[in-house]
């Protein structure tokens, strides 16, 4: 079973992180599903009231949902290029910084980056 990894794909920065992600992907471990088509889906109940356009949620191969810097933390060690980079994520006390600087990133992305009028997939 693979990961599956919901985007926003309104967001130029979520588009291109999924961009090129996908091509560092090369065992094909993760599908990318944006936000805008989960919401039209019946089969994503599990995403039900959560800030899915504030963070970047992931259901794990083993069940498991993450969200914000948790999800971008196991995206990186599933990928071989950036797998220890995302292990140096593990290390203790990284979420105390990691998780308010990702927020922070996230609440400030449309500002930065914009916005597109229609969803890239």
């Amino acid at each position: 079973m693979k990961h599956i990894v919901f985007y926003d794909a309104q967001c130029p920065l979520c588009f291109n992180l999924k961009r090129v992600l996908r091509k560092l992907d090369w065992f094909n471990k993760i599908k990318w599903i944006s936000v805008q088509e989960a919401e039209r889906s019946e089969g994503f109940r599990y995403l039900d009231g959560k800030d899915v356009y504030d963070e970047i949620y992931m259901k794990t191969s083993d069940g498991r949902l993450l969200a914000g810097f948790y999800t971008i933390r196991r995206l990186l060690v599933s990928l071989p290029l950036t797998f220890y980079a995302g292990l140096l994520m593990y290390l203790p006390f990284v979420s105390r910084f990691g998780s308010p600087l990702y927020k922070w990133v996230s609440k400030n992305r449309y500002d930065w980056f914009g916005r597109y009028d229609q969803p890239r997939e």
